[in-house]
């Protein structure tokens, strides 16, 4: 994105053709709208981006097949020049047509054709440079074929275009359309502007529009069309006295068949502009975030932060790009409609005067005039920035060049007052804030910059929240993206079908089409692109229903960078999702859903009974939350916030989530049957999403991380963690992964039938050390390392026999023999010990011993009498005799 510099925002409107009601497509579906297909074509838009192009910034979609279009903008433009009916020198005249060529031809580059190439569309800088407006009218409409207008101005159209043909369509509901205009049409049309140049007046002026078509046509039949117009509009004469170089030009560009006109490629390398070329540097792309051959941005040094605030022109704001101030001038209260509606660009009737006289049944209407507001109006109004200035005058300059160092505190949620405050406030406030959100944008766009080499600094802020507009570039540095990724993504074959290509078909029309950028066809096809490469780049992987829906918040979010798209799909399916799409999943599904029910169990044991008994189990509605990663049953603005969060965290946060949700339906869930939650399920109600990502990090932080252990998970090496993800404290939200070395007070695996019959989960030994802040034996403090955050409070109940927890026991254990610890009722027995678990109801309960059977039993008695927290240690009290930190109680005196 180029920075705003002197340009202006500015906003046009249009009206796309409205479609029948009674038709629908091949597929028995309605028609796309028009509109809907407009908006997903002018996405692309968005990245062409070049020094005699004006950036085009959004697209906005209104009632009645209304669109607004915002691009970058200038008040001068050729047609000032025309206005003052004075010919350009030829020095100038030379400069503008060059300059105008290479827009043209990074445009024909594009595949794209300008086609409404006029004066008044040829804008200039505050240097006097060129810059191409409306350059995509034509692509967006798909060649006028979804508007009800023409596309360019009958003056400047070329003979072919005039006399273009007809391209019958293979579909029967679609109708006859003109042929596409070729990219030497816009040849011609320069061609007409730069004579007009040279003579200081308009052509064609007096003549109607059929005298126009029939003198452009019968130019045919000329020798010279550059001498045949000057005698035609009486400057015979100036076009004499033109320099040799300009005459030539204007007859190139003015030949009559396209087939011997030049291209704007061929016309920059021909010596006529020989003299001009040696003074303009050729444009060179910049290289993409997250490409090979962009490592690091340069880094400001502190010193130089106070001179960049003295050199840079108080307008800070001129320095961010078209995009950001765009993004935030609709935060500080912009309106498009508003600002069109004030300048008299829309205008609305009275409801009374747009009934047609005589309407049939199947919608068609007849006697009513045609409404002349739905016809192109090109004229494009300036946004004011005014509001937006005045938000931001007391935001310091240095706020628009952040310190990157690894311990500066001078970030911009921790800065002045104002700031502390605003990050203190609910997400959604936030994100309306413009002050905090300049702050934000700032600060993750030059961290973003020098990604991976402050990768640290990037996970560190998205804790605390990542702003909407580089959302999709923030995902990708937290899922560790880079490295040639748009090599990768070419290379694979997206075209050879695929027996996999009809469930493809069938589920992309159903997926997130609520959303109009994910519904339009452009949305439909890069879908099936970036799915198939999917399929086609993990042979040993198939594709799920479900896998659409995963790739929707990644294509939303990287809609004009579908290799960006693939490859954080691609990163974030083996470390959620490990093996969840091979051909026979089943053994990695159950096994995620009986450590989820364990889950439910360890945190809500109420609801976990409630929802045994009446046979309500997790495999009845929780597999398409985790087959999707919840994205089939939240929208897609939740899944941001939900993701946001789920992004720092490792491969059980899932769980957390599904338990933050089961909890906000508790209520409901207690007081209902099988059927009634059948039926609840069937159509989720509202969730607090804000609510559910709080709840989802504290049981996050209460549950052991060995407790979410899973055979089938990817190992956490493979994971790539490096020191990022959250911590297990209840009071902070830090970096932790789980350590990849393997030891023996890890976690065994076992049988999936045994993991089943077991209602709480179990822990590692070296987990129990952990939260028992043990001292350690020199051996083992590698594999054992201790936090130094505060850990939650832990119980460990032993239920061996007396004797044996005589002859060895955890240090701060207490015995409950599980041979007499419950009543025949199922109560535990009144004792001390059984006294002092009360006392730690709500915290951890780590139930130790011999046998594996009983340890199971009596963990899942505490969850019948609804103890919250319970687990089992893993291995029982013989892994702890490993340790050597078992003790015995000292003989009494």
């Amino acid at each position: 994105m180029s920075p705003l510099k002197d340009a202006q925002l500015g906003a046009f409107t249009f009206f796309a053709s409205a479609l029948p009601h009674d038709v629908c497509g091949s597929n028995g579906l309605p028609l796309t709208p028009n509109s809907i297909k407009i908006l997903g074509r002018f996405q692309i838009l968005k990245t062409i981006v070049h020094p005699r192009l004006c950036q085009y910034v959004d697209i906005s979609r209104g009632k009645h097949e209304r669109l607004v279009v915002v691009a970058e903008h200038y008040e001068k433009s050729l047609e000032d020049l025309l206005r003052d009916r004075k010919p350009a020198s030829p020095s100038k005249t030379m400069h503008l047509a060059f300059e105008v060529l290479q827009g043209l031809e990074y445009m024909h580059c594009h595949r794209m054709v300008h086609r409404a190439l006029a004066p008044h569309n040829i804008l200039l800088d505050g240097e006097g440079h060129v810059k191409l407006a409306k350059f995509g009218l034509y692509h967006i409409t798909d060649h006028g074929a979804d508007v009800d207008f023409p596309i360019g101005y009958p003056s400047y159209l070329a003979p072919e275009v005039i006399a273009k043909g007809i391209l019958k369509p293979t579909d029967p509901t679609q109708h006859e359309r003109p042929l596409p205009s070729g990219p030497k049409s816009d040849i011609w049309s320069l061609g007409v502007i730069m004579f007009e140049l040279c003579v200081g007046r308009k052509l064609f002026q007096s003549l109607g529009i059929n005298e126009k078509i029939k003198l452009i046509l019968t130019l045919g039949c000329v020798d010279d069309i550059v001498t045949v117009l000057g005698e035609e509009h009486g400057c015979k004469d100036i076009i004499k006295d033109l320099p040799e170089s300009i005459l030539t030009l204007l007859r190139k560009c003015l030949t009559f068949h396209p087939s011997k006109r030049p291209t704007a490629t061929d016309l920059l390398h021909d010596r006529v502009f020989s003299e001009i070329s040696p003074l303009y540097v050729p444009y060179r792309k910049p290289a993409s975030l997250f490409s090979s051959t962009l490592r690091c941005a340069d880094l400001i040094l502190p010193e130089d932060i106070s001179l960049l605030c003295k050199e840079v022109d108080s307008d800070f704001l001129a320095e961010r790009s078209i995009e950001e101030v765009y993004y935030l001038w609709c935060l500080a209260g912009g309106d498009l409609e508003k600002e069109l509606i004030s300048k008299g660009i829309i205008r609305s009737k009275p409801p009374i005067c747009t009934l047609p006289n005589f309407l049939l049944e199947d919608g068609e209407s007849f006697g009513q005039g045609r409404d002349r507001s739905f016809l192109l109006d090109d004229t494009t109004v300036n946004l004011s920035l005014c509001q937006l200035r005045n938000r931001l005058k007391d935001v310091p300059g240095e706020v628009f060049y952040p310190l990157l160092g690894e311990d500066q505190s001078n970030v911009p949620h921790s800065g002045s007052n104002n700031e502390l405050s605003t990050s203190a406030l609910p997400l959604i406030i936030r994100e309306r804030d413009t002050e905090y959100q300049l702050n934000r944008i700032v600060l993750f766009d030059r961290l973003l910059k020098a990604y991976p080499y402050k990768k640290n600094l990037i996970w560190k802020e998205a804790r605390v929240d990542i702003p909407p507009l580089l959302r999709g570039l923030t995902w990708a540095a937290l899922l560790g993206v880079e490295g040639a990724i748009q090599e990768k993504y070419d290379s694979t074959d997206k075209d050879t079908p695929i027996p996999t290509d009809r469930q493809i078909e069938v589920d992309i029309p159903r997926c997130h089409q609520y959303d109009e950028l994910l519904s339009s066809p452009e949305g439909h096809s890069k879908f099936r692109r970036v799915l198939k490469a999917w399929v086609v780049s993990h042979p040993n992987l198939v594709y799920w229903q479900g896998l659409d829906s995963l790739c929707a918040p990644f294509l939303y979010l990287n809609f004009n960078n579908e290799a960006l798209a693939y490859a954080c799909m691609s990163a974030f399916i083996p470390k959620y999702l490990y093996n969840f799409f091979l051909k026979d999943n089943s053994h990695v599904i159950q096994e995620y859903l009986t450590v989820f029910s364990q889950m439910i169990a360890f945190h809500d044991p109420e609801l976990s009974n409630h929802l045994n008994e009446i046979g309500f189990i997790p495999d009845l509605y929780a597999i398409p939350w985790f087959l999707t990663m919840f994205t089939h049953v939240f929208p897609l603005h939740k899944i941001f916030h939900l993701w946001d969060t789920l992004l720092l965290g490792n491969a059980s946060f899932p769980f957390c989530i599904g338990v933050a949700i089961l909890q906000q339906l508790r209520v409901r869930l207690l007081a209902n049957g099988f059927n009634e939650c059948i039926l609840l399920f069937s159509d989720l109600p509202e969730i607090d999403i804000e609510r559910c990502v709080r709840e989802s990090i504290n049981l996050f932080c209460w549950t052991p991380k060995s407790a979410t252990y899973r055979q089938h998970a990817q190992t956490p090496k493979q994971a790539g963690g490096d020191s990022n993800g959250m911590s297990r404290s209840p009071t902070t939200f830090t970096a932790d992964f789980e350590d990849s070395s393997k030891t023996d007070l890890g976690r065994e695996p076992i049988k999936l039938n045994d993991l089943k019959s077991e209602v709480s989960p179990r822990i590692s030994a070296e987990d129990l050390i952990d939260l028992c802040e043990l001292t350690v034996s020199s051996h083992l403090k590698a594999s054992a390392k201790k936090s130094k955050s505060s850990k939650p409070k832990l119980l460990v109940v032993d239920i061996r026999n007396s004797e044996d927890f005589n002859r060895g026991h955890i240090p701060g254990s207490i015995s409950i023999p599980f041979g007499s610890a419950f009543t025949t009722e199922g109560e535990l027995v009144p004792c001390t010990a059984s006294a002092t678990l009360q006392s730690f109801k709500g915290k951890v309960v780590v139930i130790v011993g011999h046998v594996a059977k009983n340890t199971s039993e009596f963990a899942a008695h505490l969850v019948k009498l609804g103890y919250p927290r319970v687990c089992i240690l893993d291995g029982g009290i013989n892994k702890m005799k490993l340790t050597g930190l078992l003790t015995v109680p000292s003989p009494q005196i």
